[in-house]
């Protein structure tokens, strides 16, 4: 299963908070708001505010505010500025340990095009997505949601699979659709 960690799913709910309220809130406020624990959310603000996507005020009235507007911060942003970049695997990833299939792989030269089509994705859905915002979202939804194939359709396979009777299983279309 592919999944966030618990941190990146913690900023994405502490930036979605941040942008429902509309303005500043302290970690203390922005913990209770969230029931996310206050020394880890201390630790998101910290890493969000490091990595510009929240400003940051001390005392009294101080707090954290997000740096841009809702439609302006993507989930790309918040993952990457917890996690840091998003790879599928770790040979994707600059200066990574080469695995034991490395020189040998076949499917090592796909794994760039999968993790950009991930990003991709996650560069598209904003802060803004998440509220409920009015807007385009649902355009943007539907742009990206429709992937182009280079290959055949699903009936197209069906009915060739059963026109030859071939035991053969065809192969998937080379676009990312299904990918979860």
């Amino acid at each position: 299963m592919l999944r966030l960690s618990n941190l990146a799913d913690y900023a994405v709910v502490a930036c979605t908070a941040l942008a429902r309220s509309g303005g500043r809130l302290s970690a203390a406020e922005l913990a209770q708001a969230t029931q996310v624990p206050a020394p880890t959310m201390a630790k998101l603000t910290g890493a969000l505010t490091r990595s510009g996507l929240l400003t940051s005020t001390r005392g009294a009235a101080g707090g954290v505010m997000l740096a841009r507007a809702a439609a302006d911060v993507s989930m790309l942003d918040i993952i990457e500025a917890v996690d840091g970049p998003i790879g599928l695997v770790a040979c994707t990833h600059s200066g990574s340990e080469p695995c034991a299939l490395s020189d040998s792989c076949q499917v090592k030269p796909h794994w760039p095009v999968i993790n950009e089509t991930v990003r991709g994705a996650l560069a598209r859905a904003t802060l803004a997505d998440m509220l409920g915002a009015p807007g385009n979202a649902e355009a943007r939804k539907t742009d990206h949601m429709a992937t182009p194939t280079s290959g055949p359709t699903s009936a197209e396979l069906s009915a060739s699979s059963s026109a030859s009777n071939s035991s053969a299983r065809p192969a998937p279309p080379p676009h990312a659709e299904g990918i979860r």
